[in-house]
């Protein structure tokens, strides 16, 4: 029975191992952001985030009518 419990214990270390490395990455070297430069990125990150301020401000009117 102690040997399920150093496997779930392992397993546990491993994830959390495997959401530090993860965390270190460079912006560059994430899925997300393969094949992007900078410049791209943040033109990207620009018009999401447009787009969710227009959500939001269409949500707050919605609301307030």
């Amino acid at each position: 029975m102690a040997r399920g419990n150093a496997r779930e214990l392992a397993r546990e270390k491993n994830a959390k191992k495997q959401q530090e490395l993860a965390k270190k990455k460079a912006a560059n070297e994430k899925d997300g952001n393969k094949g992007l430069s900078l410049e791209e990125r943040r033109r990207r990150d620009a018009e999401v985030m447009r787009i969710k301020q227009l959500k939001a401000l269409e949500a707050k009117q919605a609301q307030r009518a």
